[in-house]
């Protein structure tokens, strides 16, 4: 069975992005808007060549949206078809630290919601599991 995770897949990585709300004991996650695709998702994009899974996706958070985080667990790899070849896109949960958002080319908006916000604006199911994953990783479920 092909599920994505022979050679010949396209290889991603990106972060399920979350900070401390102002309310006690609850959580906001940072959803991406990308034009190109008029989606809202989490922050995620394709390796560079010889960059491994963990800089890559430290990487695409900082380029889309314009924060540092630390990483956490690791999450739930996704594998689906993308322009006819199939993708892997390995998550972890990460917490935003310093950073500020700036609008660029391949992101427009970046909003910060409440999970349950979150995974009503998501676009794909397959990024509102991740939601659910997250708060387990952070014994929030």
């Amino acid at each position: 069975m092909d599920d994505g995770r022979d050679c010949g897949a396209i290889r991603a990585a990106g972060c399920v992005l979350w900070r401390r709300s102002p309310h006690p004991e609850q959580i906001e996650i940072a959803l991406v808007h990308r034009p190109k695709y008029d989606d809202w998702s989490h922050p995620k994009g394709k390796l560079k060549s010889r960059e491994g899974p963990v800089q890559g996706a430290l990487r695409e958070v900082h380029e889309e949206t314009g924060f540092d985080c630390v990483l956490g667990a690791a999450l739930p790899t996704a594998y689906y078809p993308a322009r006819g070849r199939p993708k892997e896109v390995r998550y972890w949960a990460a917490e935003a630290t310093d950073g500020h958002f700036v609008p660029n080319r391949e992101v427009d908006r970046l909003t910060w919601l409440a999970p349950s916000a979150a995974r009503l604006r998501l676009t794909h199911e397959r990024d509102r599991a991740l939601v659910d994953d997250l708060l387990n990783a952070l014994h929030m479920a």
